[in-house]
């Protein structure tokens, strides 16, 4: 294998890191992952993690990585870190943490998010953005409270491994940094919030855009880990965005349908869009646009229980049978998040299935349904879609779901290569060093995967357009959708 040019995307998740070396044209060329200690998660929502794992798991990686290039890691120009949204750790006197870091699903500080939320109800208006109850704004005030004058400074999962890596403290991207109370739109931290709150803003650190690039790596670092020493260290994204980057939606109009668990709609718009009923919120992108979002509550889930054996036999019964002869809203829990607010919501039937296969092309369809409802909700909002709708997740790999997705859009779905949030990062590192820019960068390597585009089919969009009206119709009859 020969060496050429690589940059190296780090995703730091809750159980692993993962380390992913792909060169200027996509391919993987090495990838490690190494175990971190699961949460300890405790009485009144508490979720911890000790934060001094997250380095050594992050240079083992790193070092397998690089002692598997044919340069031994000498070919890496550029890396970066992306990690879950929302974990922040205390640090004190010299950088060294105080505590552990508190999780992204921490819920100690749920009263003073709720503060956090009165005190700026206008910016965050504003923003499009609400404070939940896990926000890491409220844990850093916690930290505050708990630690008192030893707190000299609040981290984020990238700050602690950038600064491992460039032997200096290093800015925090915005996206991470989004939850913690920054506010991309202004560009500030929101002093105003922070104020009422009693927590100076000096514990916080500078913030640049993702790709930006932080420092470089020390000669310390790159006896530990085998990378370059000088090798530039980029600014990443949360896992989320760097998922939907990892697809190849990076520009304005483009779109990604995540189908896991749950369905997720992601995309890319140039001005910040605002939804009244709260369900999409935006990180902004590296260019300045803005990434809106919003996570249903069905998806994937609709087909738990089913083996994989079984799910194959269904959906080739599914493709064969064609459209369903009844109408599915296939929640399994109480309560829709997106595209519609409605606490009450139940799945229902229109019509009972014939059989199993029956019964399976109608969840398949509903999720579908709910999918062409999300788009339709962007567009209301002013948002526009264009071009092919990009897919990723686990009910992705199900070709006969994609076909019925295409033909419910009446557009082309576009399966994603590696929609991973690795990969992510190394679009991210890849940006200003392997390519021009972010949009370089995905365009030379985050080719589509096996299927490529999946058409509508056309013999089946009447009866499915048919289909989707009366699911909309009875949506807003439970008054759960405006406009009924």
């Amino acid at each position: 294998m020969s060496s050429r040019p690589v940059v190296v995307g780090i995703d730091i998740a809750t159980a692993s890191v993962r380390a992913l070396a792909v060169d200027a044209r996509g391919e993987a060329r090495a990838e490690a992952r190494e175990r971190l200690p699961d949460p300890v998660r405790g009485p009144g929502g508490t979720s911890e993690q000790d934060a001094e794992s997250w380095w050594p798991a992050v240079r083992s990686a790193l070092r397998r990585v690089t002692g598997a290039l044919p340069g031994g890691g000498r070919e890496t120009v550029a890396v970066a870190v992306c990690a879950t949204s929302g974990t922040i750790v205390p640090t004190g006197p010299g950088g060294r943490f105080i505590g552990p870091a508190l999780m992204y699903d921490d819920r100690r500080a749920a009263a003073l998010n709720a503060a956090a939320q009165r005190a700026g109800a206008a910016r965050w208006d504003a923003l499009g953005l609400t404070v939940g109850p896990t926000a890491a704004l409220g844990r850093a005030v916690w930290c505050l409270r708990a630690h008192g004058p030893r707190l000299r400074g609040i981290l984020h999962t990238p700050d602690v491994v950038g600064r491992a890596l460039t032997g200096e403290a290093v800015r925090a991207d915005w996206s991470h940094a989004l939850k913690t109370g920054y506010d991309p739109r202004a560009g500030e931290w929101a002093a105003d919030v922070l104020d009422a709150l009693g927590f100076p803003a000096g514990l916080l650190p500078a913030v640049a855009a993702p790709t930006t690039e932080a420092g470089t790596v020390s000669p310390e670092a790159a006896g530990a880990t085998g990378l370059p020493a000088g090798c530039s260290v980029r600014l990443g994204m949360t896992d989320g965005c760097a998922g939907q980057l990892a697809t190849g939606a990076v520009a304005p109009g483009q779109f990604v349908g995540v189908l896991g668990t749950t369905y997720v709609l992601k995309g890319v718009c140039a001005e910040l869009v605002r939804d009244p009923a709260g369900a999409l919120y935006s990180h902004r992108h590296p260019d300045g646009w803005w990434l809106p979002g919003g996570a249903s509550s069905t998806g994937g889930e609709a087909l738990a229980g089913l083996s994989p054996a079984r799910l194959g036999a269904l959906d080739l019964a599914a493709a064969e049978r064609g459209p369903a002869s009844y109408v599915r809203y296939p929640l399994r829990r109480e309560g829709e998040r997106f595209p519609f607010v409605a606490a009450g919501a139940r799945g229902f039937e229109l019509g009972a299935p014939e059989d199993e296969t029956d019964a399976h092309r109608a969840a398949l369809e509903g999720v579908a349904f709910l999918e062409r409802l999300a788009v339709e909700r962007l567009a209301g909002l002013g948002v526009p879609v264009s071009g092919p709708l990009y897919a990723a997740g686990g009910g992705s790999r199900s070709r006969v779901w994609t076909r019925i997705r295409a033909t419910v859009l009446d557009r082309p779905v576009r399966v994603a290569g590696r929609a991973e949030t690795a990969f992510g990062a190394a679009l991210l590192a890849a940006s200003g060093t392997l390519h021009e820019d972010l949009t370089g960068s995905a365009a030379a390597m985050a080719g589509p995967g096996a299927d490529g585009e999946v058409e509508p089919v056309r013999d089946e969009r009447a009866a499915l357009e048919d289909a989707y009206g009366r699911f909309v119709v009875e949506l807003r009859a439970r008054g759960w959708l405006d406009g009924g």
